[in-house]
């Protein structure tokens, strides 16, 4: 029999995941696994546990919310050979688990991680050498995600993020910016930036979310560029949400790439799938293609 590590935040959402443990152990067992259970303790536990002790099983399995995927995620992306990552959703957005087309369900999102799944490869980046799953951004509405409180989470979804983001406008301020990528560059002001791969982002479907692929070792870049009015400013951010058919302000700028190095005379908060990650006057984002396998539906 097989080895499978099962790694679960029992916080995570309105707390789910420990309702459903038995369901849950009882598909890995008879899909054949033997499988050691770790509830997380803290932040970081999920990234140092996967680290530690990873290299001992076939299979990883983790069950929360998008930062507890990135978390087991990126403590995988540090062993020479990571396993396996499976994943059931339980968090109260499931960014990850939209763009993989898990089931949302306990039980069946159980079977996909345990054997009805296809690991596939995906793309991972890396922001100032920190690893990061699906989005790196900066800028309007980004401190947003981790400083919504977990109740308005669990109780809005990802609604939570449009009330929280729509509170901090009178607070925004445009970055100048210097964006090198792939041997081209452009310098403007700009409200807000993503770096994604991604299907679902805060819940919500981002432009030309119907051409992202996975493994291709391509980001998809967004920006938002400071507008001349507030008019321009609510048109962008809708085409950003994919709430208007399109930008008529010219205030967004996307392209794909594959490194990127954002320069400011100032330092620039970086969330990395909707955690805190670092403030740096200049970053540097990188594809490392194929870099991990996950399970997703098929």
């Amino acid at each position: 029999m097989n080895r499978l590590l099962f790694i679960y935040n029992p916080t995570s959402g309105t707390g789910q995941v420990k309702g459903a443990l038995a369901t849950v152990l009882d598909v890995f067992a008879k899909a054949g696994w033997i499988t050691t259970a770790y509830p997380t303790q803290c932040k970081g536990d999920a990234a140092r546990t996967a680290r530690e002790i990873g290299p001992q099983f076939d299979r990883v399995v983790c069950a929360g919310g998008d930062g507890t995927l990135s978390e087991v995620a990126c403590g995988l992306m540090d062993l020479e050979s990571p396993p396996p990552l499976g994943y059931i959703p339980f968090g109260s957005t499931n960014d990850c688990a939209t763009t993989l087309k898990l089931p949302r369900k306990p039980r069946e999102a159980a079977l996909v991680a345990a054997g009805t799944g296809v690991p596939v490869p995906i793309d991972i980046g890396l922001l100032n050498g920190k690893s990061f799953v699906y989005v790196a951004a900066f800028g309007a509405f980004t401190k947003v995600a981790y400083d919504t409180p977990q109740e308005l989470k669990n109780t809005f979804g990802h609604l939570a993020y449009i009330f929280a983001g729509i509170a901090s406008l009178p607070t925004i301020a445009p970055y100048h910016l210097k964006v090198t990528y792939d041997d081209l560059a452009l310098e403007d002001d700009f409200y807000f930036g993503m770096v994604s791969n991604s299907q679902s982002i805060g819940g919500l479907k981002p432009p030309k979310a119907e051409q992202v692929v996975l493994d291709d070792g391509l980001f998809e870049v967004t920006l938002v560029k400071k507008p001349l009015n507030l008019a321009d400013l609510t048109d962008g951010l809708q085409a950003l949400v994919n709430l208007s058919p399109a930008d008529r302000s010219g205030a967004l700028v996307q392209f794909q790439a594959s490194r990127l190095t954002f320069t400011s005379d100032q330092t620039i908060p970086w969330t990395l799938d909707g955690e805190f990650g670092g403030s740096q006057p200049v970053n540097h984002i990188s594809n490392r293609q194929k870099a991990l396998r996950i399970i997703r539906n098929q």
